[in-house]
């Protein structure tokens, strides 16, 4: 049974209703931040995979998928914001330098674990920064070019399985691996508090009002994005400079949204833009998953595993060993491991959650809430396109 684009939509849109209701109703959905759309894809893959076992095959329309995505993208690289990285300062290049090294190794170990198996390392780098610092999105982006340029058609399923294996440890250990690092800090006599940090001044310039004509202004923003990005994409093809659409397309936006703000020609409404991408990829990992093939992952599931093991202790040990005492060792460091135990294995939301925990019972860091949207909403997403890119070129 194959399905047209309009019921393709259709059945995507009731998918996420379906996942807003479980995760309204369901309490440990609620506590570990799973995203509505893998819940409700999830359970349409399981449905469609049970059909599957009385003779009921369904084919969606592939179609729609990558304009959702690369919505999505343009929407993270319209809200790159270079003014507050200069809020930031210098400690902000440097917990971003450390993020860096982080997304190598986490690189390092899924290649290496995946070719003990014997497995392709395209295998190791889904279990690696791909998912484990790009979330579902990133994941699901590069399980599509994995599937079409390398051939690996359980691409998506193991991205998905391991964003979700990812988002739920990265919930599980932030807040307290901070909450031990503070600890040990109080047993040997320090005084664990706040650095002195002056507020921020306003950086998102005057206030705009969120209505159809914002949403239209933003849109224009993002579809020229879009096509500047799909031009590069095109001409640069085969070369080395040759990188997925999508990572071409939120550099485009990059662009286009801080020319804009530095020359006051139009203050981008963030509010308009965060609700253009989160509905795009909303759709998009609904579409995603209602296109797994679970029947693919059953010889992939101890590997897997392994692997996704290993970089939850990689990144305890990395965060509290180096990232701890790189950033001072102390209460804005041990709020920042809270952030980074988040987008390191799941996403940005789960990172300021994991930091909201943190500060709520001990008390508040500025700086930790300035460094970790920047880096975590759109330094790390271009970071780490190109350290997989770097990866790929070596494997």
């Amino acid at each position: 049974m194959t399905l047209g684009p309009i019921t393709t939509l259709f059945i995507a849109i009731v998918v996420l209703v379906i996942g807003q209701q479980c995760v309204k109703h369901v309490r440990f959905l609620r506590e570990f931040n799973i995203p509505v759309p893998v819940v409700g894809g999830l359970l349409a893959t399981i449905v469609i995979t049970i059909l599957r076992g009385f003779g009921i095959e369904i084919t969606f329309f592939g179609g729609l998928q990558e304009p959702f995505m690369l919505l999505f993208f343009a929407s993270v690289g319209l809200s790159a914001n270079f003014g507050l990285i200069r809020a930031g300062g210098s400690r902000l290049l440097i917990f971003f330098a450390l993020v860096v090294g982080l997304l190598i190794l986490q690189n390092i170990v899924g290649v290496g674990i995946a070719s003990l198996f014997g497995l392709t390392p395209v295998m190791g780098l889904l279990g690696g920064s791909i998912t484990m610092s790009g979330g579902h999105g990133t994941g699901a982006a590069w399980a599509e070019v994995f599937t079409n340029n390398y051939g690996v058609e359980s691409a998506m399923a193991l991205a998905m399985a391991a964003a979700t294996f990812g988002l739920v440890f990265g919930s599980l250990i932030g807040g307290p691996t901070a909450s031990l690092l503070i600890r040990r800090a109080r047993k040997k006599g320090l005084s664990i508090k706040s650095d002195d940090q002056e507020d921020v001044a306003d950086l998102t310039g005057r206030e705009e009002r969120t209505d159809v004509g914002s949403m239209i202004r933003v849109l224009c923003c993002l579809f020229a994005g879009l096509v500047a990005g799909t031009f590069l994409h095109g001409v640069l093809e085969g070369t080395p400079l040759s990188l997925p659409t999508f990572v071409w397309v939120l550099f485009s936006c990059v662009i286009i949204g801080n020319v804009l703000r530095i020359t006051r020609l139009y203050h981008v409404n963030d509010d308009a833009n965060n609700t253009v991408g989160n509905v795009a990829l909303s759709v998009f990992l609904a579409l995603a998953l209602m296109n797994l093939r679970l029947w693919d992952l059953a010889n992939l599931a101890l590997p897997m595993l392994v692997i996704l093991t290993v970089q939850v202790a990689l990144v305890f040990f990395y965060t509290t060993q180096v990232t701890f005492r790189v950033m001072g060792g102390g209460y804005d460091a041990a709020v920042l491991v809270a952030g980074n135990c988040g987008f390191a294995m799941g996403a940005t939301p789960t990172a300021i959650a994991n930091m909201q925990a943190v500060t709520e019972r001990f008390g508040p860091s500025r700086l930790a809430f300035i460094i970790v949207p920047v880096v975590g909403g759109f330094l790390i997403d271009i970071a780490n396109a190109l350290i997989i890119k770097g990866f790929l070129f070596f494997t």
